[in-house]
Formats: C-alpha cells, sequence, structure tokens
C-alpha cells in the first residue's frame, strides 16, 4: 500500500510540474520591471505578470503595455502607440495619429512631456507604419528608449502583454491603460 501511495503522489507532483511548466512557458510569465521608462504607470522593480498567449488570438492594441525583445539578451517593456497602416506624430506634447489628435490619459494626468517627432525622423523614415510592427513609447518620455531610437519594433518580438502587478503587494493591481 505505501508504494501505491507514494506513485501517486509522485504521479500528482509530475503533472503539476508539467501543467507549472507549460502555464510558464506559453501562458503566462513574471517578470520585473527594470528602470523609470514606464513611470508613473509601472516603477521600476515592480513584478509583474505577462500574458503570453493574447498575441497569438489577437493584435495588439493600442496602448497596450508589451514585452518584447529588444535584443538577444534584453526585453523591454513599452506601451504601443502607433499600429500598421498608421503615420504617427508628435507635435506641442500632442499625439497626431493620420493627423487626428490622439488623447493620451496616462501622460496628461501626470504632465509628461514628449519632444516633438514625425515617423518619417524615426530610424527606418517610414512615411507610415508598415504590416507587421508597432511604434512603442516608455511613459517617461523624456527617460525611455523606446522606437524613437530603436526604430518599429515587429510584432513577432513582443513577449506578450502586462496584466498584472503582484509586487510590491501595495501596488498590486490589474496593469490599465
Amino acid at each position: 500500500m505505501r508504494k501505491k501511495e507514494l506513485f501517486d503522489w509522485l504521479k500528482a507532483l509530475l503533472v503539476a510540474f508539467g501543467i507549472a511548466f507549460i502555464i510558464r512557458m506559453f501562458i503566462f510569465s513574471p517578470i520585473i520591471v527594470d528602470g523609470p521608462s514606464m513611470l508613473p504607470t509601472l516603477h521600476d522593480r515592480d513584478q509583474i505578470i505577462v500574458n503570453k498567449f493574447i498575441y497569438h488570438l489577437n493584435e495588439p492594441k493600442r496602448f497596450d503595455i508589451v514585452i518584447f525583445h529588444a535584443s538577444e539578451q534584453k526585453d523591454f517593456i513599452k506601451r504601443v502607440i502607433g499600429l500598421p497602416g498608421e503615420h504617427v506624430m508628435m507635435k506641442e506634447n500632442t499625439l497626431y495619429i493620420d493627423g487626428e489628435e490622439v488623447e493620451e490619459k496616462f501622460t496628461k494626468k501626470n504632465n509628461i512631456h514628449t519632444d516633438d517627432f514625425t515617423l518619417e525622423l524615426l530610424p527606418g523614415h517610414f512615411e507610415s507604419i508598415p504590416d507587421g510592427y508597432v511604434l512603442v513609447l516608455g511613459d517617461n518620455r523624456t527617460n525611455s528608449t523606446d522606437s524613437r531610437r530603436l526604430g518599429l519594433i515587429p510584432i513577432d518580438q513582443i513577449v506578450g502583454k502586462a496584466t498584472f502587478i503582484y509586487w510590491p503587494f501595495e501596488r498590486i493591481q490589474i496593469v490599465k491603460e
């Protein structure tokens, strides 16, 4: 009887580890925010859950906060601003998409300043964002390495969407735009 009980426990543990591995690899993953580029939305050392599966079902949406491979060694976390087919411009601290003013609630209420730019002046010198790419910016525009420096981000380099801050305890919340 003892051997069967031990075998049942071992089987249950292996199944649990297998399920946890699949969830961690393909569905959700924890990451730690590194740096101030997403202040005030995300703070340095915030621990968040990333939904890695969502972009297998849907395309990124404007103002999603995404994690992407900036290089082989480094992942960045930024906010999607421009989508395929769009022209993006920032003038006098106002975002324009295809010539229309777009309100950025997360920057206005926190008095964040963004230097003027147009899509044509960014690396790649595009007139509109090509299919398969997005333009990303950090919320803390004065201290962010983003599309203004990196260029447009291939959608297939996006790891997932930031969904939930779980640490520190006083900042537990769902990540919103």
